[in-house]
């Protein structure tokens, strides 16, 4: 059979159908009773995700707790498990910071909520240490940001940040970390 003879087979079969304009619009899907369902589910579980990525990313700071630092000369904080020359190692330089933190134009409350983030990602990532950079401007978060930093467990030490990477108005963080292959803490 050509494919002339297969052209014309094929018209006779068609009969009276004619095609469709290109302005009509034909509609094949199938409403599917539980596609409703399942999306809606899975926005549920995405919701569910994210709410406990934040609940184990807060960590309950204490804006009541004031701690004593030493006026004279760089903000700093050493934990008394941790040696003093990672303090002179951090105030040096010496620890780039794997993760920024920039708080610029926050208020208290979401500095809280990303400080927490942060410290919960850096340890997730296995990182040693961070900069936290508050500002200067009207001293609130400056004065706050090392008070919270002290109540959480896994902040070692803190220096204020040499020019590079703020200065005055940042510290870099020394955080306790884990060996990822033995699960343990060391400092």
């Amino acid at each position: 059979m050509s494919n002339k003879d297969e052209s014309n087979e094929f018209r006779q079969a068609l009969g009276d159908v004619k095609p469709l304009a290109p302005n009509d619009k034909v509609n094949l899907t199938r409403k599917d009773q539980h596609a409703d369902a399942r999306k809606q589910r899975r926005r549920d579980i995405a919701a569910d995700n994210r709410n406990a990525q934040q609940a184990n990313a807060y960590f309950a700071f204490s804006d009541a707790y004031e701690a004593h630092f030493d006026t004279n000369g760089p903000l700093k904080y050493v934990a008394q498990s941790t040696y003093s020359d990672e303090l002179k190692r951090l105030r040096r330089g010496d620890y780039d910071p794997e993760l920024i933190l920039d708080l610029h134009g926050m208020n208290r409350a979401n500095a809280k909520a990303e400080i927490a983030a942060l410290l919960h990602a850096a340890k997730r990532q296995h990182f040693r240490c961070v900069c936290i950079v508050h500002g200067i401007g009207s001293g609130v978060l400056k004065l706050q940001v090392p008070n919270w930093l002290v109540q959480h467990p896994d902040v070692l030490a803190f220096h204020q940040a040499p020019l590079e990477w703020g200065g005055n108005g940042a510290l870099l963080v020394l955080l306790r970390h884990a060996d990822p292959k033995l699960g343990e803490s060391f400092d």
